[in-house]
C-alpha cells in the first residue's frame, strides 16, 4: 500500500501532489524548490542559498520517511541556468559525502515554479 509522506520541516505542496510517496520500499520525493518552510517564501541569496534550502527541504522529506540522504538512489536537478551547474554541483556534493552517490540527471528548464533557480527531486530506497 502506498503511503503519503508529509512534514512541516519542508514546504507544503503548492499543488495537487504529495511531498513524497512511499511505495514498496521506495520513496518518490516530489521536486523541492527553495521555499522556506516557515515563511513559504523563496530564500534570498542567489543560487548558493537556494541550493542549500532545496537540499535541506529534500533531506527533511526523506528523513520523515525514516530514510537518510545516503538512501537516495536517483536525483534530478532542474536549473534555471546551466551557468549555475558548477556552484550547484559543489553544494550538492557536500550533502552526499561518502558511500554510493546517487545516479543523477541535470537539465536546464525554461522556468521553475515561483521563479526558483533550482529544483531537485529524488528516489530513495529502504535497503
Amino acid at each position: 500500500m502506498n503511503q503519503a509522506i508529509s512534514t512541516a520541516q519542508a514546504p507544503a505542496a503548492i499543488g495537487p501532489y504529495s511531498q513524497a510517496v512511499l511505495a514498496g520500499g521506495f520513496l518518490f520525493a516530489s521536486g523541492q524548490i527553495p521555499l522556506d518552510p516557515d515563511t513559504g517564501a523563496i530564500v534570498e541569496g542567489g543560487i548558493e542559498a537556494q541550493t542549500h534550502r532545496v537540499l535541506q527541504n529534500l533531506k527533511a522529506v526523506v528523513e520523515e520517511a525514516g530514510l537518510a540522504l545516503g538512501d537516495i538512489v536517483k536525483t534530478t536537478i532542474f536549473l534555471d541556468s546551466m551557468d549555475d551547474f558548477a556552484k550547484v554541483n559543489e553544494i550538492y556534493a557536500s550533502y552526499f559525502d561518502g558511500g554510493v552517490l546517487p545516479a543523477r540527471a541535470t537539465v536546464q528548464v525554461g522556468k521553475l515554479p515561483k521563479n526558483a533557480l533550482v529544483e531537485i527531486d529524488c528516489v530513495a530506497h529502504r535497503g
